[in-house]
């Protein structure tokens, strides 16, 4: 075996999150997998921006949530009002220790505690224009399978889901 790979051991991981953002993105994560939706981390879109969650729901419904681990973190970041032309609901996710009240009420709000999470207040839909609607689900169907094989040639385990082959 040799003592340096060219393979990072789990290329699923990129390292850049915080402990604290870690934990927010795993309760929403298994908030939108309770509600059947499958979610991608930090996807590039189009305009060069790197969204934090992106989902596709059981309805075809484009998601983004960003995430926010502090307050300071919310008050630096002014690129969110970009990710409304990129999603047909935008959230905003944090936990316990940020206020709901810094948060832009046109925005959908997401509170979790790592282990869960739950949408405090609902997302307006503005549905994106078809153009952008397609272009974004290439974009998310390559970089998933992109991923999975990253994974595939590391030796992490990918289970098949349930109803992945309908």
């Amino acid at each position: 075996m040799p003592l340096v790979s060219p393979i990072p051991l789990n290329p699923l991981i990129d390292g850049r999150q915080s402990e604290r953002a870690m934990l927010v993105r795993r309760g929403v994560q298994r908030l939108l997998a309770e509600m059947g939706a499958h979610v991608l981390p930090e996807l590039s879109l189009a305009t060069g921006r790197r969204a934090d969650l992106v989902a596709l729901t059981r309805q075809g419904d484009i998601w983004i949530i960003e995430i926010k681990s502090s307050i300071e973190d919310f008050r630096v970041d002014r690129k969110w009002p970009d990710y409304r032309l990129h999603s047909d609901r935008f959230f905003f996710a944090t936990h316990p220790g940020v206020p709901q009240e810094i948060f832009p009420e046109e925005c959908g709000f997401i509170l979790s505690d790592g282990y869960g999470a739950e949408i405090l207040r609902d997302a307006p839909e503005h549905r994106m224009a078809a153009a952008t609607r397609k272009a974004l689900m290439l974009r998310m169907a390559r970089a998933g399978a992109a991923r999975l094989l990253a994974a595939e040639l590391a030796g992490v385990a990918v289970p098949a889901l349930d109803g992945e082959s309908e």
